[in-house]
């Protein structure tokens, strides 16, 4: 069933896609210094879209964007939405028997159709009109919101070809709003090396030291004030931009539950970058696994939580070799996107010391995970246990949370495993045995015994 968010994307596209068709006859026309009704491409009015309320109409008016913005908007999008629209532009040169170089664009095995590039829009809204040509390329440049908000750009080209060569490429996140109205989360992959993290538990079922919880609400009342602070206070000038954190402590002590849940609470996304996987031996491909990500974060307020923070950060020795000066390039590279983030940074490693000193002096905040105290152990084991199991007459919980010294995940996973024998005998009842078992298979993966 067609949603109502669909249907008016649908009629404002359509409005666009008229006016963009206009405007490819008009230039038609001029150049073939035909009669038209319009002296200028410009004399074409956009569709007013002041009253809608598409997901089109939203992304316009929010960027304030004008004729220029909205025309490379909707033309990069034809691709996708009506490719036939820019058949017009496929046909050769009977002398070269190639592409008129004037209307740029490229043809690929993938596409059969026209793909627009830097010079299509050259073209089309310049034709030989030099200082409109040299205004026209600001839209592609860094500082303005297509390339701030990661909305469009051009493909890099090869050699010393003009960057204006490149196609224009579309965000699925723009696709999405223009079309559906339903912008989707990015899903890991080579392209985006980082995962959503996502949990059903609440703020209320975390269970950690006292200090830790102080030094979270520090970072919990950052996160709920740092626009206030940095604009309403106009601190801009005085403080870096963002706020990066570590977390450190033994595995299972929540380090990650953490990240996640504190995202959570305060309405915001956390994505998760593995740094042992992203780093590459390929020189310059860690930087550009990086950069996708910080890429599409820096108009998301998203917390980026980087785990085994360690495989970047950890103790540098001498520069020996080429591979040492690859990795000093790479710390170099991360250290600067996180300086210049403006959002919430999260680096976890297992050990304080792991991480070099320079590294630490950049933190505002180092949030210690300990192993939990035995009364905090306690109430883990309280929690983790399913409402609808019942426990055999011999368990003692708290007997259990002082003799064996576990994290908060290794105490998930003697649960589970409990819970999955009892399961197993068709019953609802948690044995003594097999919670000691689980905490028996616990221990012998950190090399103790019981």
């Amino acid at each position: 069933m067609v949603t109502y968010k669909i249907e008016l994307n649908a009629i404002d596209i359509g409005n666009e896609l008229n006016w963009l068709r206009q405007i490819l006859m008009t230039r038609s026309k001029l150049n073939a210094n035909e009669e038209s009704p319009f002296e200028d491409v410009f004399d074409i009015e956009p569709p007013n879209i002041t009253e809608s309320e598409s997901g089109y109409a939203h992304l316009v008016k929010a960027n304030n964007f004008g004729f220029v913005e909205r025309f490379i908007l909707i033309l990069s999008a034809v691709p996708y939405i009506k490719p036939e629209l820019l058949d017009v532009f496929i046909q050769k040169n009977q002398t070269t028997h190639q592409l008129f170089t004037e209307f740029g664009g490229k043809v690929s095995d993938q596409h059969l159709g026209f793909l627009p590039t830097g010079e299509t829009v050259m073209f089309i809204l310049a034709a030989n009109n030099l200082a409109r040509r040299f205004a026209l390329i600001k839209p592609f440049e860094g500082d303005h919101p297509f390339a701030k908000k990661q909305m469009l750009w051009l493909a890099q080209v090869s050699g010393h070809a003009s960057f204006l060569n490149g196609q224009i490429c579309l965000s699925q996140e723009v696709l999405d709003m223009i079309t559906t109205g339903e912008i989707k989360k990015p899903t890991f992959s080579t392209e985006f090396p980082a995962r959503l993290l996502e949990t059903n538990m609440n703020w209320n079922d975390l269970v950690l030291d006292h200090n830790t919880l102080v030094q979270l609400k520090e970072i919990e009342i950052w996160l709920n004030h740092h626009d206030q602070l940095m604009d309403d206070w106009q601190m801009k000038s005085k403080l870096k931009p963002g706020y990066k954190t570590l977390f450190y402590g033994p595995p299972g002590t929540g380090k990650t539950l953490t990240a996640t849940l504190l995202a959570k609470k305060v309405g915001l996304d956390v994505y998760r970058i593995d740094l042992s996987q992203t780093v590459s031996k390929y020189i310059g491909e860690t930087e550009k696994n990086l950069a996708k990500v910080f890429d599409k974060a820096e108009s998301k307020n998203w917390i980026l939580f980087f785990d085994e923070a360690d495989a970047l950060f950890g103790k540098r020795t001498a520069t020996k070799d080429a591979h040492d000066r690859h990795a000093n390039q790479q710390v170099s590279y991360l250290l600067q996107r996180i300086e210049e983030y403006n959002g919430m940074v999260i680096l976890a490693s297992n050990l304080k010391s792991n991480i070099d000193d320079a590294f630490l002096r950049r933190f505002q905040t180092i949030v210690r995970f300990p192993v939990p105290s035995p009364r905090e152990r306690y109430v883990i084991w309280q929690k983790a246990f399913s409402e609808k199991c019942t426990f055999a007459g011999d368990i003692d919980l708290l007997a259990i949370a002082d003799n064996y010294e576990l994290a908060g995940g290794s105490i998930i996973n003697a649960v589970q495993y409990a819970s999955l024998m009892a399961l197993d005998r068709e019953s609802s009842e948690i044995r003594m045995s097999d919670i000691l078992k689980g905490v028996k298979r616990e221990y012998h993966k950190s090399g103790r015994t019981i």
